[in-house]
């Protein structure tokens, strides 16, 4: 069952990239429409993130001392400094990993 879900959803986000991306097709797109859907990006990553930094089992976690909230603050500063996404991310992981060991144990 999970795997049908994750390939219908990867089929129609599928679809809806190429119907937007593909030159050839007759589909065309107001420059109002495009800067809208610029900020689908941000939206969806912030509900999906939010919820991981902010919740757990019990509510809402301890800011001070909330692993996830210091790994993504640390996220965003090293991603405005280094502008290379890959190495960003593999330092935002491993700087996690690091915090989640000190402050959880």
């Amino acid at each position: 069952m999970i795997w049908l879900v994750i390939f219908t959803t990867a089929l129609v986000v599928f679809v809806n990239r190429y119907l937007f991306l593909e030159p050839s097709l007759p589909i065309k797109l107001s420059p109002t429409i495009k800067k809208l859907l610029g900020f689908s990006i941000p939206a969806i990553l912030t509900a999906i993130c939010g919820p991981i930094i902010f919740l757990d089992d019990h509510g809402f976690r301890e800011i001070p001392l909330n692993p996830y909230f210091i790994g993504a603050v640390i996220s965003v500063l090293l991603a405005l400094f280094i502008r290379n996404t890959l190495v960003s991310v593999i330092l935002s992981l491993v700087i996690f990993m690091l915090l989640k060991q000190v402050i959880l144990s």
